[in-house]
């Protein structure tokens, strides 16, 4: 097995899951669709995904990202995102999201 970073065969980087009853859980993923981060890595973190919050029953606030497809929009592109971010991670302080990661949203 060779290391991620000499390897030319890219397919650890994603893969779509047709069979599952979830499928397609995202809407507007205009490249191949990425399963590989189902559970997304930066649910405990801040991020520029759009989400709500919601308290669960035992009165914890969480994030809801039904709405986010960044992690899901192409194997490439959705490994370089997830990547990125996980370079200087900062956890999520259970607040709405920051302006300047709404922004970088719409940006896009």
């Amino acid at each position: 097995m060779q290391p991620k970073n000499t390897t030319k065969d890219q397919a650890y980087k994603g893969f779509t899951h047709r069979a599952c009853p979830f499928y397609p859980c995202h809407q507007g993923v205009r490249r191949e669709f990425n399963c590989l981060f189902c559970y997304c890595p930066l649910i405990a973190y801040a991020c520029p995904g759009p989400y709500q919050l919601y308290t669960d029953k035992h009165g914890l606030v969480r994030k809801d990202c039904s709405d986010c497809r960044l992690p899901h929009d192409g194997y490439h592109a959705s490994w370089a995102f997830i990547q990125k971010w996980l370079e200087k991670p900062e956890i999520w302080d259970g607040r709405e999201q920051i302006e300047r990661y709404r922004k970088t949203e719409r940006e896009r």
